[in-house]
């Protein structure tokens, strides 16, 4: 009877997890106490004390991740099968379905060896840390993919987020994770007990003090900076036909015809989707290519228009200069393809951006230099182990007046302290350059576009996002979507942003809140073991 009624609390708190999570509206507050259902399932483990009571908490505790993170990125499987097909989609898509679940169920699995050796306070710091920490892993290993941060989760609720300028999404995590473990504290103490009253006090100031001044920065922000006037693209070109089936001269002059029915004099930026140019342009000899001079012919019309664009490039070396470079046969070179970002402007400057933040997997082989033994291999297939290029660095792209914007392609949008670096070096706004297409008319489009709320938030900039088939929109510096798309339609928009020179805490300090709390983590897991070796000493 017992596992029944664990079990039923641990589908619960997946369900509020999921109800809470974008793109649901306004539901982001579902997230303060979607944990508590799950919380009293482990107690009850604990309280039988059976000896396989580690593995019943392993198992409710992946069951609730596992349903949270399958019933919120069901669409993985769709973008993976596209590129390359439902037999590799399949086990590959294995990887985010279980993978992150897996290491937030370890969070809790640590949290309950902890909780024999040590008070119920350190044990909840033991669970907060050992929480964010493996969200921050899912950030900087190769295996990336931060999509289900828990501090993601308050998107469609942005009104509650202002002060990610401040702490960036793992203050969100944070939050969220402080507010289950007090209301499960205060729920569990009965009535009359001296610090039940204490607690609901701590609670209602925990949640209310950060709701409340959040509302009341939302409500009085006022954006900042110089305006400029920006014409977003949307061409809607079938992903499965943009790659091979339309020549790229003709996406180009659909861009273009697009761009001219919103551009003006004084229109000072065009932004153009991910691989909207999709030649494998040599980037030594850009100035050459057929469509690049169909740009160039466009913005001559454009005194002070500087374009955005995606575009898929290559690079050629004398010798293999990086991991992901692999040997052309037909120019007696090493060479490395890159999805690309471009920035063209009316002179002879061109500036790239190469992506760096790259699908595990799908764009890069997670760990190269470990399978670099692999590379004769997959040289012979065509390939390398590497997969796509990328640089180690965000970059800037700067126009011939000065003003700074931050490439950001696709996934990317996903790295708040990597797009931090980009503002800190001067970016003045973000231009998010993706294609949501391959995903179909799923959710995951919607929650790329709100995850990029936070980034104009904890940067303070104005986001101008260009998506091929949708949705694409202008988001504000306190996150509000001022302009945005239908999705699969052909179109374009346009807006004054403005250029925001200061800069946010968060951007100064990056995800801090994630690194120190992960060296704690690290500490008290390798402190388990100790405690175990004093405790059986101790029986001796």
């Amino acid at each position: 009877m017992l596992s029944k009624k664990t079990y039923l609390l641990a589908l619960l708190s997946a369900l509020l997890l999921w109800l809470g999570w974008p793109p649901i509206p306004f539901t982001g507050a579902l997230l303060l106490f979607a944990l508590v259902p799950l919380l009293f399932a482990l107690k009850a483990i604990r309280e039988r004390n059976e000896r396989k009571a580690g593995r019943r908490v392993f198992l409710h505790a992946g069951l609730t991740f596992l349903l949270w993170n399958t019933a919120s990125i069901y669409w993985v499987y769709n973008a993976i099968s596209a590129y390359n097909g439902p037999i590799v989609a399949l086990p590959v898509s294995l990887v985010p379905f279980c993978l992150g679940p897996l290491l937030l169920t370890f969070a809790f699995w640590l949290y309950h060896q902890l909780s024999h050796y040590v008070n119920r306070y350190v044990a909840y710091a033991g669970l907060i840390c050992f929480y964010i920490g493996l969200e921050y892993l899912q950030q900087v290993w190769d295996l990336s993919f931060p999509w289900m941060t828990l501090g993601n989760g308050l998107a469609a609720t942005h009104q509650l987020a202002q002060w990610y300028e401040f702490t960036g999404v793992y203050g969100g995590s944070l939050w969220i994770l402080l507010a289950n473990i007090l209301l499960f504290e205060a729920l569990q103490t009965p009535a009359g007990v001296p610090g039940r009253r204490p607690l609901w006090i701590c609670l209602a100031a925990w949640v209310l003090i950060p709701a409340g001044f959040s509302i009341w920065r939302y409500t009085s922000f006022e954006g900042k900076g110089t305006p400029s006037n920006v014409v977003v693209v949307q061409p809607n070109v079938d992903p499965y036909q943009k790659l091979g089936a339309i020549p790229p001269s003709q996406q180009v002059y659909l861009l273009t015809r697009l761009s001219d029915s919103l551009g003006q004099p004084n229109t000072e930026f065009f932004i153009w989707p991910e691989t909207a140019i999709p030649n494998y342009a040599d980037e030594g000899t850009i100035r050459t290519n057929s469509e690049f001079l169909q740009v160039q012919s466009f913005l001559s019309k454009y005194r002070n228009g500087s374009l955005i664009t995606g575009i898929e490039s290559n690079t050629h070396y004398d010798t293999k200069k990086t991991a992901s470079a692999y040997f052309d046969p037909n120019h007696g070179t090493f060479r490395d393809n890159f999805n690309a970002a471009m920035q063209v402007e009316n002179s002879p400057n061109v500036q790239f951006y190469h992506k760096s933040k790259l699908v595990p997997g799908v764009e890069k082989m997670p760990f190269p230099a470990v399978f670099s033994f692999l590379d004769g291999v997959f040289a012979q297939l065509g390939g390398t182990v590497g997969g796509w290029g990328w640089q180690n660095e965000p970059g800037v792209f700067y126009t011939q007046s000065g003003i700074g914007s931050a490439p950001v392609i696709c996934y990317e949008s996903l790295w708040g302290d990597w797009i931090g670096t980009s503002v800190k070096n001067g970016a003045q706004f973000i231009a998010i350059i993706t294609n949501d297409g391959w995903w179909g008319n799923t959710s995951g489009k919607d929650q790329h576009m709100l995850y990029a709320k936070l980034r104009a938030i904890e940067t303070r900039r104005d986001v101008a996002r260009s998506a091929n088939t949708g949705i694409s929109c202008f988001i504000n510096q306190r996150g509000d979507i001022v302009k945005e798309t239908a999705w699969w339609t052909s179109t374009a928009i346009k807006s004054d942003i403005l250029l925001n020179d200061n800069l946010t805490l968060y951007v100064r300090s990056g995800d801090i809140i994630a690194k120190l709390l992960s060296l704690a983590g690290i500490a008290l897991a390798f402190a388990i073991p100790i405690y175990k070796w004093k405790n059986r000493k101790q029986r001796r």
